[in-house]
């Protein structure tokens, strides 16, 4: 049957209509799931069979008392670590909140804070033992007047907390995170030759390109410089390892920090801001080194240690 010239129109419009929604479909298309790091069941064991013996977890809360309303110390008591490791505190001794100062789990307790600026940077450690010493800062006052270094000894090792200065943004504090790198790795290495140590913490610099989500565009911003980068190789060179990247020397998409900017963290848009580093004579002793991405509470996710010392 021939068809008429309304009929024709209309399908002539009906063909553009579906072509614009398929052109508008295209331009639309459903974004990618974000790869995801799926933390592996832990392992107890160390490389040379002894059953781990300490467990050290380190989270960088930024700020504890936000933290701790947003139920941190819940995740804790789930995880229950030998040690807990906390950065950039952000808050005074004096300011401290009850659910903390009163865990029984961890009945010593230490803290160092800023002492020009309250409520600025901060590191914490509380123990399940009593550690043979505990000491504040790397000996320079410089550093040590924000609060970023506690050093406990322990039998077997050192364990030093640390919460490293970023570099600001434009870089401002580039040149004196260069001395820091510098003056720290001195107290680290003096550190080690009378024992073995672990660094735990926030060291604010993602190492290699795998480190983090989109190291093409952050070669020149804060954590990614060449600089800072160096300065984390100078570590590594000094004999110390990585234990992550030691377990794990080809994993993507595993980061500890998102910012709370653009949905980061629902598209795993992140950094691996948060280590523990170890003396290579510690190594045959590592078990495992976890990066537990689904605690929630900051804008850094936990890390944990397994370690047979």
């Amino acid at each position: 049957m021939k068809r008429g010239k309304k009929s024709e129109v209309d399908a002539a419009e009906g063909e553009q209509d579906n072509a614009a929604a398929a052109k508008k479909a295209k331009k639309t298309k459903e974004p990618e799931a974000p790869i995801l790091y799926d933390d592996p069941p832990d392992k107890i064991y160390s490389q040379d069979g002894r059953p781990a013996t300490t467990k050290i977890t380190s989270w960088n809360v930024d700020g504890l008392r936000a933290w701790v309303k947003k139920k941190g110390l819940e995740w804790v008591r789930e995880e229950a670590p030998d040690v807990l490791c906390l950065q950039e505190t952000k808050c005074a001794e004096k300011s401290l909140p009850a659910e903390i100062t009163s865990m029984p789990e961890f009945p010593h307790k230490f803290w160092s804070g800023s002492v020009e600026k309250e409520g600025y940077s901060g590191v914490a450690m509380l123990c399940r033992t009593q550690p043979l010493n505990v000491t504040y800062g790397i000996g320079k006052e410089e550093h040590d007047k924000e609060g970023r270094v506690i050093t406990a000894e322990f039998p077997s090792f050192f364990l030093v907390t640390a919460y490293v200065p970023n570099a600001g943004k434009g870089l401002v504090r580039l040149d004196y995170r260069k001395t820091w790198d510098t003056d720290f790795l001195a107290y680290l290495s003096e550190l080690d030759r009378r024992k073995p140590l672990v660094l735990c913490g926030d060291l604010n610099v993602a190492h290699q390109e795998v480190d983090l989500k989109n190291p093409k565009g952050n070669k020149k911003n804060a954590g990614f410089t060449p600089e800072e980068r160096e300065g984390f190789t100078q570590l590594m060179e000094a004999g110390f390892a990585d234990s992550f990247r030691h377990l794990y020397p080809d994993q993507a998409n595993a980061y500890t920090f998102w910012t709370y900017m653009m949905n980061s963290r629902a598209k795993n848009v992140g950094w691996r801001l948060d280590y523990f580093v170890m003396s290579e004579a510690l190594l045959p002793g590592l078990c495992d080194s976890k990066i537990r991405n689904q605690a929630l509470g900051s804008d850094h996710c936990p890390i944990t240690l397994h370690l047979a010392v």
